[in-house]
Protein backbone atom coordinates (compact mmCIF):
# COMPACT_ATOMS: atom_id res chain seq x y z
CA UNK A 1 0.00 0.00 0.00
CA UNK A 2 1.59 3.63 -0.88
CA UNK A 3 0.72 6.80 0.65
CA UNK A 4 0.86 9.41 -1.76
CA UNK A 5 2.22 12.30 -0.19
CA UNK A 6 -0.14 14.88 -1.86
CA UNK A 7 -3.14 12.79 -0.14
CA UNK A 8 -2.43 12.62 3.45
CA UNK A 9 -4.64 9.80 5.16
CA UNK A 10 -5.79 8.18 1.46
CA UNK A 11 -4.42 4.33 0.23
CA UNK A 12 -3.33 4.60 -3.14
CA UNK A 13 -2.75 1.11 -4.08
CA UNK A 14 -0.96 -0.48 -7.02
CA UNK A 15 -2.21 -4.00 -8.33
CA UNK A 16 -1.22 -5.92 -11.26
CA UNK A 17 1.47 -3.82 -12.48
CA UNK A 18 -1.50 -0.76 -12.97
CA UNK A 19 -0.83 2.34 -9.96
CA UNK A 20 -3.90 5.04 -9.96
CA UNK A 21 -3.14 8.29 -11.90
CA UNK A 22 -4.62 10.85 -9.84
CA UNK A 23 -4.38 15.02 -11.28
CA UNK A 24 -2.36 17.06 -9.03
CA UNK A 25 -5.50 19.18 -8.41
CA UNK A 26 -7.75 16.43 -7.36
CA UNK A 27 -9.21 16.00 -3.72
CA UNK A 28 -8.83 12.34 -2.28
CA UNK A 29 -9.87 12.54 1.24
CA UNK A 30 -8.60 10.57 3.94
CA UNK A 31 -10.18 6.80 4.40
CA UNK A 32 -10.60 6.67 0.91
CA UNK A 33 -9.44 3.57 -1.11
CA UNK A 34 -8.16 4.28 -4.83
CA UNK A 35 -6.47 0.60 -6.31
CA UNK A 36 -5.53 0.01 -9.59
CA UNK A 37 -6.00 1.06 -13.06
CA UNK A 38 -7.73 4.38 -12.22
CA UNK A 39 -7.46 7.70 -13.38
CA UNK A 40 -8.46 11.19 -11.52
CA UNK A 41 -8.63 14.28 -13.58
CA UNK A 42 -8.31 17.96 -12.88
CA UNK A 43 -10.54 19.25 -9.88
CA UNK A 44 -12.31 15.82 -9.19
CA UNK A 45 -13.02 14.94 -5.57
CA UNK A 46 -13.10 11.74 -3.81
CA UNK A 47 -14.86 11.82 -0.50
CA UNK A 48 -14.29 10.01 3.17
CA UNK A 49 -14.23 6.05 3.20
CA UNK A 50 -14.98 5.79 -0.71
CA UNK A 51 -13.89 3.17 -2.58
CA UNK A 52 -12.47 2.80 -6.23
CA UNK A 53 -11.56 -0.16 -7.11
CA UNK A 54 -10.15 -0.80 -10.27
CA UNK A 55 -8.54 -4.81 -10.05
CA UNK A 56 -9.95 -5.99 -12.64
CA UNK A 57 -10.62 -3.37 -15.33
CA UNK A 58 -10.56 0.34 -15.92
CA UNK A 59 -12.20 3.34 -14.28
CA UNK A 60 -12.01 6.65 -15.54
CA UNK A 61 -13.07 9.74 -13.88
CA UNK A 62 -13.31 13.53 -15.41
CA UNK A 63 -12.67 16.82 -14.49
CA UNK A 64 -14.37 18.23 -11.05
CA UNK A 65 -16.51 15.19 -10.87
CA UNK A 66 -17.63 14.41 -7.25
CA UNK A 67 -17.50 11.23 -5.19
CA UNK A 68 -19.32 11.31 -2.14
CA UNK A 69 -18.56 10.24 1.33
CA UNK A 70 -18.82 6.02 1.92
CA UNK A 71 -19.40 5.60 -2.04
CA UNK A 72 -18.45 2.50 -3.99
CA UNK A 73 -17.13 2.04 -7.49
CA UNK A 74 -15.72 -0.87 -9.36
CA UNK A 75 -15.94 -2.56 -12.71
CA UNK A 76 -16.07 -6.09 -14.06
CA UNK A 77 -13.24 -7.37 -17.05
CA UNK A 78 -13.86 -8.78 -19.89
CA UNK A 79 -15.29 -12.39 -20.67
CA UNK A 80 -15.54 -14.51 -23.29
CA UNK A 81 -18.66 -13.78 -24.97
CA UNK A 82 -18.50 -9.85 -23.44
CA UNK A 83 -14.97 -8.93 -24.90
CA UNK A 84 -14.95 -5.31 -23.80
CA UNK A 85 -15.97 -5.91 -20.30
CA UNK A 86 -17.37 -3.15 -18.11
CA UNK A 87 -15.12 0.03 -17.28
CA UNK A 88 -16.36 1.98 -15.46
CA UNK A 89 -16.23 5.93 -17.33
CA UNK A 90 -17.92 9.01 -15.36
CA UNK A 91 -17.89 12.35 -17.41
CA UNK A 92 -16.81 15.93 -16.24
CA UNK A 93 -19.10 17.20 -13.71
CA UNK A 94 -20.69 14.12 -12.55
CA UNK A 95 -22.04 14.21 -9.25
CA UNK A 96 -22.09 11.20 -6.80
CA UNK A 97 -24.12 11.13 -4.03
CA UNK A 98 -23.10 9.87 -0.74
CA UNK A 99 -23.14 5.60 -0.33
CA UNK A 100 -23.71 4.93 -3.90
CA UNK A 101 -22.83 2.00 -5.31
CA UNK A 102 -21.72 2.48 -9.18
CA UNK A 103 -20.61 -0.25 -11.09
CA UNK A 104 -19.35 -0.76 -14.91
CA UNK A 105 -21.37 1.53 -16.22
CA UNK A 106 -21.03 4.94 -18.22
CA UNK A 107 -22.60 8.29 -16.72
CA UNK A 108 -22.01 11.41 -18.96
CA UNK A 109 -21.05 14.31 -18.23
CA UNK A 110 -22.69 16.43 -15.43
CA UNK A 111 -24.80 13.59 -14.98
CA UNK A 112 -26.58 12.88 -11.38
CA UNK A 113 -26.42 9.71 -8.86
CA UNK A 114 -28.20 10.41 -5.95
CA UNK A 115 -27.86 9.16 -2.38
CA UNK A 116 -27.90 5.55 -1.66
CA UNK A 117 -28.35 4.70 -5.49
CA UNK A 118 -26.85 1.83 -7.25
CA UNK A 119 -25.99 2.20 -11.43
CA UNK A 120 -25.54 -1.46 -12.71
CA UNK A 121 -23.18 -2.97 -15.28
CA UNK A 122 -23.74 -1.33 -18.86
CA UNK A 123 -26.67 0.92 -17.77
CA UNK A 124 -26.33 4.30 -19.02
CA UNK A 125 -26.98 7.83 -17.38
CA UNK A 126 -26.74 10.54 -20.14
CA UNK A 127 -25.98 14.02 -19.70
CA UNK A 128 -27.64 16.45 -17.33
CA UNK A 129 -29.69 13.07 -16.22
CA UNK A 130 -30.63 12.46 -12.75
CA UNK A 131 -30.99 8.75 -10.57
CA UNK A 132 -32.94 9.88 -7.21
CA UNK A 133 -31.98 8.98 -4.23
CA UNK A 134 -32.25 5.36 -3.33
CA UNK A 135 -33.05 4.36 -7.25
CA UNK A 136 -31.33 1.47 -8.77
CA UNK A 137 -30.24 1.45 -12.70
CA UNK A 138 -30.49 -2.11 -13.37
CA UNK A 139 -28.28 -3.71 -16.37
CA UNK A 140 -27.70 -2.12 -19.66
CA UNK A 141 -30.67 0.50 -18.82
CA UNK A 142 -29.64 4.02 -20.77
CA UNK A 143 -31.43 7.29 -19.42
CA UNK A 144 -31.52 9.84 -21.93
CA UNK A 145 -30.41 13.33 -21.83
CA UNK A 146 -32.16 15.77 -18.84
CA UNK A 147 -34.02 12.67 -17.99
CA UNK A 148 -35.18 12.14 -14.17
CA UNK A 149 -35.31 8.40 -13.16
CA UNK A 150 -36.61 6.66 -9.50
CA UNK A 151 -37.31 3.43 -8.36
CA UNK A 152 -36.25 -0.12 -7.67
CA UNK A 153 -35.74 -0.67 -10.55
CA UNK A 154 -35.26 2.97 -11.75
CA UNK A 155 -38.10 3.69 -14.48
CA UNK A 156 -38.15 7.23 -16.42
CA UNK A 157 -40.27 9.88 -13.96
CA UNK A 158 -40.19 12.99 -16.63
CA UNK A 159 -37.98 15.57 -18.29
CA UNK A 160 -35.41 17.99 -16.01
CA UNK A 161 -36.50 21.28 -15.98
CA UNK A 162 -33.76 24.10 -16.73
CA UNK A 163 -33.84 24.91 -12.92
CA UNK A 164 -33.16 21.59 -11.70
CA UNK A 165 -30.02 21.36 -14.29
CA UNK A 166 -28.67 24.77 -13.05
CA UNK A 167 -29.30 23.04 -9.68
CA UNK A 168 -27.03 20.24 -9.94
CA UNK A 169 -24.19 22.55 -11.53
CA UNK A 170 -24.42 24.56 -8.33
CA UNK A 171 -23.75 21.12 -6.73
CA UNK A 172 -20.82 20.38 -8.89
CA UNK A 173 -19.67 24.20 -8.06
CA UNK A 174 -19.94 24.05 -4.39
CA UNK A 175 -18.23 20.53 -3.94
CA UNK A 176 -15.07 21.72 -6.28
CA UNK A 177 -15.06 24.66 -3.69
CA UNK A 178 -15.76 22.54 -0.77
CA UNK A 179 -12.99 20.26 -1.70
CA UNK A 180 -10.09 22.41 -1.72
CA UNK A 181 -11.00 23.59 2.08
CA UNK A 182 -10.99 20.39 3.28
CA UNK A 183 -7.56 19.86 1.16
CA UNK A 184 -6.03 22.56 3.13
CA UNK A 185 -7.82 21.10 6.66
CA UNK A 186 -6.15 17.64 6.11
CA UNK A 187 -2.46 19.07 4.87
CA UNK A 188 -2.32 21.51 7.94
CA UNK A 189 -3.50 18.75 10.04
CA UNK A 190 -0.98 16.12 8.55
CA UNK A 191 1.80 18.84 9.01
Amino acid sequence: MSHDPRFPGAHIISIHGKTPQIHDTAFIAPGAVIIGDVVIGAGSSIWYNCVVRADVFTIRIGERTNVQDGSVLHCDPPRPGDEAGCPLVIGDDVLIGHMACVHGCTIHDRGFVGLGAIVMNKAVIGSDAMLAAGAMLTERKVMGERELWAGRPAVKMKDLTDGAIAGMRVGVMHYAENAKHHAAAVREGAG
